[in-house]
């Protein structure tokens, strides 16, 4: 399987937020995705997510999740979660589905 941003992402749908139950990425918590390919011929894959807030407490277990989730991917090499802050997560970040299925409207 060849490894690609979307296939990631697809993969990162898997993880979700214990408090919210909505996966990240319909949360907009995955900011970005960089897929680059190593001399091994795996696949690094480094990630960029917030969280809803800077005092998340579920936010060591989303990083640890998304990580173990793309680490299972076929063909992955060294997978890197970096939490940022900036820009600050909002509510407009969601999918539609996911404001829907919480009641923001």
């Amino acid at each position: 399987m060849t490894i690609t941003a979307e296939t990631v992402r697809e993969e990162l749908k898997n993880v979700f937020d214990p408090e919210l139950f909505v996966n990240i990425i319909d949360l907009g918590l995955v900011y970005g995705i960089d897929v680059q390919e190593n001399a091994d011929g795996k696949t690094d894959v480094r990630i960029e997510m917030t969280m809803t807030s800077p005092m998340c407490p579920a936010g060591p277990q989303l990083v640890a999740q998304s990580k173990q989730a793309v680490a299972r991917m076929e063909n992955v090499g060294t997978v890197d979660v970096k939490v940022v802050m900036s820009p600050p997560w909002t509510p407009d970040c969601m999918t539609e589905e996911a404001r829907d299925q919480l009641g923001i409207f």
